[in-house]
């Protein structure tokens, strides 16, 4: 590798970051994907490929995820409907927010509220967090409530 192509990486590397910082930072926004490249000034295509290979996951999927784990952490709560979970983490379809959530967590987010405040009675939010979290990619088996 050069070090002109090095340096390059290092440039696409930092501008990957930023985009994954800024889903991290404005999950609840209506971010897309050609939103999120006019920010670092690619287009959507390179992002897209770009973020997968050095994430794992689509620029969306990533997204979907932190949208589904602020739920989860809002649910766990007990005092917040699905459909207001759906709206406070930016999902505009509380059909596909389900359809996400249940693909995510194994299980659909109504169970997943009743369940949750049971599992988690007595341990720290730090805990539950990490216990709870999503599995990415569809690894989650379907049919299988476990919030561990």
């Amino acid at each position: 590798m050069t070090s002109r192509s090095g340096d390059q990486h290092l440039r696409d590397l930092a501008r990957l970051r930023r985009v994954r910082d800024r889903i991290d930072r404005e999950y609840a926004q209506p971010l897309d994907v050609e939103a999120l490249a006019r920010g670092v000034h690619v287009s959507a295509g390179y992002l897209s490929r770009a973020f997968r290979r050095a994430y794992g996951e689509s620029p969306y999927s990533y997204l979907m995820t932190r949208r589904i784990e602020r739920a989860m952490a809002l649910l766990r709560r007990g005092d917040v409907s699905v459909t207001d979970a759906c709206f406070a983490v930016g999902c505009s379809s509380l059909g596909t927010f389900s359809t996400r959530f249940t693909e995510l967590v194994g299980m659909p987010p109504s169970t997943y509220r009743r369940l949750a405040a049971e599992g988690t009675e007595g341990l720290p939010a730090c805990v539950a967090k990490q216990v709870t979290r999503p599995v990415r990619n569809r690894e989650a088996r379907a049919g299988a409530p476990s919030l561990a």
